[in-house]
């Protein structure tokens, strides 16, 4: 027993430095696409540091839930292939120790990734979603108070231009304004209006208006050549916030912001179409099934990892990406299928899990009672073409 702690010891540490490697640097691959649309919001809006470490804070659970099984299965598959390449695995052996205690170790490894996905998926995934979403329509709405500015033509929307003569900013009334809006194609409008007044509106929303008063339309069609003038005692000018990481563009949660409970109550309102309610199902099984994927993922890397075909560490991680490519792959076909009906959205996201956790189990039954797995050919095969390429570059040229 105290030889089998000190190796679980031992084991455990092991794991530790490969996943916090792994998981910073997918984590930071992940990160780069984000920072584009930071940086959008920095240069358009002028975003404060302080915003901007929120923005990146609150992006983070989304790619996460991700990294952290795919970190796992890494961290797992390359310490069993560095320990298998040591000889550590022959001396763990010889001690009288089966491989089956290593399990132990491996599946506390892989219940610590499960609980920080877990968490990351059913509660911290929503929160940062409703929080990334707030922040960046009150970073917007400062934009456009920002871009109206008195006496300016201001052409930074595309297809409008606007010009106020004077901005009351504590009443947010606007004075003397001229509006050209060519968003029409062929019909170009020109509104102006004594006063008006800006508001966002609806929260989350991408778009603003110009609610203007007691003013005149002039629209002309440059196809036709006609000109109609319109007098207007009220008139609601939509203009699009140039803003593409405004996530939601309609009022009310989108489905990966909801809760359990509010997917839930979404599946079991009969009103929604049963594509929706199969596509809310997929949403609530994926906040289980993902953090599951740590077990099955460590499962099937820890008998890739002790399999001897694949004791050579470029083999082993090339088998252990395409068996991470293949798992996505399967959540990508279980999703459209499970949304479409296919398959019962209950299994569709399922399926990836199933397959992975057979095949791990497969393998690691196998190897821990040192049969041979079926498979050994991929590596014969990997080391073979590798040798015959090393060859023809020795050859000489005629």
């Amino acid at each position: 027993m105290k030889v089998n702690s000190i190796i679980n010891r031992y084991v455990f540490k092991e794991l530790i430095p490969p996943f916090l490697i792994n998981l910073f640097f997918l984590s930071l691959i992940f990160l780069l696409a984000q920072i584009l649309e930071i940086t959008n919001l920095v240069v358009n809006y002028k975003v404060s540091l302080s915003s901007v470490f929120l923005l990146v804070l609150y992006s983070m659970p989304d790619f996460l839930k991700f990294t952290i099984p795919m970190s796992v299965m890494m961290a797992v598959l390359l310490t069993y292939l560095r320990m298998a390449s040591d000889k550590e695995i022959i001396a763990i052996k010889a001690g009288g120790c089966s491989i089956y205690h290593l399990l132990f170790p491996t599946f506390l490894f892989c219940l610590i990734g499960f609980a920080l996905t877990f968490g990351l998926s059913v509660y911290g995934l929503s929160w940062s979603k409703e929080s990334y979403k707030r922040i960046v329509s009150d970073i917007a709405t400062q934009g456009v108070d920002a871009a109206i500015k008195e006496r300016v033509f201001n052409d930074a929307i595309k297809d409008i231009v606007f010009y106020v003569n004077k901005v009351d900013i504590k009443e947010k009334m606007l004075y003397d304004v001229f509006i050209e809006d060519t968003r029409g194609g062929k019909t170009r409008s020109t509104v102006i209006a004594p006063k008006g007044k800006r508001y966002i509106s609806q929260e989350g929303s991408s778009e603003f208006i110009m609610r203007l008063y007691n003013g005149t339309i002039f629209r002309v069609n440059t196809e036709q050549k006609t000109v109609n003038t319109i007098k207007f005692d009220t008139y609601d000018v939509v203009i699009p916030i140039e803003s593409a990481q405004i996530k939601t563009k309609t009022p009310g949660k989108g489905r990966d912001e909801m809760s359990i409970e509010d997917l839930k109550a979404f599946i079991a309102d009969k009103t929604n179409s049963e594509e929706q309610r199969n596509a809310a199902m997929m949403e609530l099984q994926e906040k289980f099934s993902i953090p599951v994927a740590c077990f099955t993922l460590g499962l099937l890397a820890m008998g890739l990892g002790l399999k001897s075909a694949f004791s050579k560490t470029t083999s082993g991680l090339g088998l252990g990406l395409a068996c991470f490519l293949v798992y996505y792959a399967l959540m990508g076909f279980g999703w459209s299928s499970g949304k479409s009906g296919l398959v019962p959205p209950e299994l569709g996201m399922w399926l990836p899990n199933i397959a992975m956790g057979v095949m791990g189990l497969f393998i690691f039954v196998r190897v821990a009672d040192e049969k041979p797995v079926g498979f050994e050919f991929v590596g014969d095969y990997i080391r073979t073409f590798i040798h015959s390429v090393k060859e023809r570059k020795k050859r000489p040229s005629a």
